[in-house]
């Protein structure tokens, strides 16, 4: 049986992790309660003695988890943000390509991507990789989320008994272009800039719908947008990560459509010359928990969907 300990367990993320591994009788998991939390002497014993910890932490008590880890054959599942652009950990979307799936299974040091990252790499990665855009592209992305994104305090907000005026309207962030996902909107799909990026929370709990647009100019090599929807059909076709050839519901696509799953579907819309690149999902599911469990399922050799809701 393989042990896992859950380090930040109290958060959003964590709390999901621990309500969708607790059932699984393959593991067996840890948690500390009470003082023990911020007991540095029991989270590193903790962490010493798991087969699997996950980091459901902000980025410095992260970088302070894994330097406290000192078994070698601990392996570190680390949901901030910290650790997601270093060449010596795995980047765990193990979909984009055959040689991050062998470095999940391989490696002791996993990232899992961010929410809003996750929609971007996904649809911005295969098209890099395999000469559609050149990296050099000035690309822009909108995206938005539900509240359950922003965390406890977040929640809390949206879920008051007297909700804020303004909270019942979309509310854009990240005005300064300065959102904390971006190192890795660029590190992954290995672009020359960081993409100008519009994320909007609104009063919905979870889900996430994020949209890239491209000029059919941007294609190399003549490239069309049904050769972009082929790549992706190719790629795509897993139980987790699927291409879907129409989201429109009525002329809409919700960005709810599939919140409490931890399922991804990716589509391209829009005419012959405006493409809209457009991936949806759960932020708390395949943007967070969702894809650090499929992380421990391919570590582990067991199906990707192992435990998660499809």
């Amino acid at each position: 049986m393989t042990e896992i300990f859950i380090d930040g367990s109290a958060g959003t993320t964590g709390l999901r992790l621990y309500e969708r591994l607790i059932g699984r009788d393959d593991l067996s998991i840890v948690t500390l309660t009470g003082d023990d939390r911020k007991d540095p002497a029991a989270r590193r014993a903790a962490l010493n003695s798991c087969d699997v910890a996950f980091l459901c932490l902000p980025d410095d008590a992260s970088r302070e988890a894994v330097a406290m880890t000192d078994d070698p054959d601990t392996v570190i599942i680390d949901t901030s943000t910290a650790h997601r652009t270093l060449p010596d950990w795995a980047y765990g979307f193990p979909e984009l390509s055959p040689s991050h799936r062998e470095k999940i299974k391989k490696s002791h040091r996993i990232a899992v991507p961010g929410c809003h990252a996750s929609g971007f790499v996904a649809l911005i990665y295969p098209l890099v990789a395999n000469g559609f855009i050149p990296a050099s592209c000035a690309l822009s992305c909108f995206s938005l989320t539900g509240y359950s994104g922003g965390g406890k305090k977040m929640i809390a907000e949206y879920e008051a008994d007297s909700l804020p005026p303004l909270y019942g309207a979309p509310r854009q962030y990240a005005l300064t272009q300065q959102h904390k996902h971006l190192r890795e909107m660029k590190a992954i799909p290995s672009l020359d800039a960081e993409p100008i990026f519009c994320p909007v929370v609104a009063d919905f709990y979870s889900g996430m719908e994020v949209t890239v647009p491209l000029f059919k100019k941007d294609l190399l090599n003549g490239y069309t947008s049904e050769d972009v929807k082929n790549l992706y059909k190719n790629l795509y076709n897993g139980p987790l990560v699927k291409y879907n050839d129409d989201l429109d519901e009525a002329g809409f696509a919700s960005a709810a459509a599939l919140s409490g799953k931890d399922t991804m579907e990716i589509t391209v819309a829009g005419c012959d010359e405006r493409i809209l690149l457009i991936s949806r999902f759960d932020n708390l599911g395949k943007g967070a928990s969702g894809a650090a469990i499929e992380c421990l399922n391919v570590l582990l050799g067991l199906p990707d969907e192992y435990g998660l809701e499809i």
